[in-house]
């Protein structure tokens, strides 16, 4: 899910995993009623909110996951075989042992995830799982959900202000707003279905005025001999022509402009 904020992201999780009960509707999850909150629902899927912790702040890490061990009633040969895989994959092995409060905000998100995948659950809701950290470690954790994906299959549902999460991880992306449901469907026909514009990146073999390009579509960026147009997504090819007969190109390419700015019109023209 990706949204302003109060778009309704962070709700949508809470009702899919049972936490809030919705006003109107209804919502199964793994066929169950998520606010019903049976065992056998709850055993079976996972929650981490990147602004909350589930670990025992002046414990360390280890003695939450044996307290989980216990909730979720894991068999001792699976809790052993699954952390160690976890911690593996995770490199914390280190700090197992550490106190929560004196771990690297990285650290904690690491030790979080490992806490809620103890279980191997089946449906893992993520609410802003890189928020905060630096981009080395959200690379890392970006990674490291797509190889839990692809290993055990689980069904992976996130929400994200950070498009870098979205476009490397999502198949299906859903825009809300306000709870309101803007579109549905793969990251590539957002661009089909809300990109008015394509970009003309050129480079010039000749100097010209910024004004003289203004003819071709708008001038969005213009240094000597870099500078790129936005010019109607139709038309484009038709302006790139135009452009290569008036003007003395080194080089053009016709591109689409960026998804962080595509979603940022479909919320401006929304408001």
């Amino acid at each position: 899910f990706i949204g302003p904020n109060g778009a309704g992201k962070t709700t949508t999780l809470k009702v899919l995993s049972g936490l809030l009960y919705p006003t109107a509707g209804k919502v199964s999850v793994l066929g169950f009623t998520p606010w019903d909150r049976k065992p056998a629902f709850q055993k079976q899927f996972s929650l981490v909110m990147g602004q909350k912790n589930q670990l025992w702040w002046d414990l360390p890490p280890m003695e939450s996951f044996l307290l989980n061990k216990a909730i979720y009633e894991i068999p001792e040969p699976q809790f052993t075989h699954t952390l160690n895989k976890l911690v593996k994959l995770l490199d914390v092995s280190e700090v197992l042992n550490v106190q929560v409060r004196k771990l690297s905000l990285g650290q904690r998100m690491k030790c979080e995830l490992i806490a809620a995948l103890l279980h191997n659950p089946k449906v893992l809701f993520l609410d802003e799982p890189t928020i905060g950290l630096d981009v080395v470690m959200q690379k890392v954790m970006r990674d490291f959900i797509r190889s839990y994906n692809a290993e055990f299959g689980a069904t992976i549902i996130l929400t994200s202000h950070y498009m870098d999460d979205v476009k490397e991880l999502c198949k299906r992306v859903i825009i809300i707003d306000h709870g309101k449901k803007l579109f549905d469907g793969k990251m590539d026909d957002i661009i089909e279905t809300y990109a008015r514009n394509k970009i003309l990146s050129i480079e010039l073999s000749e100097k010209t005025t910024e004004a003289k390009l203004s003819k071709i579509g708008e001038v969005k960026e213009f240094s000597y001999p870099h500078a790129t147009i936005l010019v109607p997504r139709k038309e484009a090819s038709k302006r790139a022509a135009a452009l290569l007969q008036n003007f003395a190109i080194a080089d053009v390419n016709i591109e689409e402009p960026p998804i962080e700015a595509i979603i940022r019109d479909v919320f401006q023209h929304r408001s």
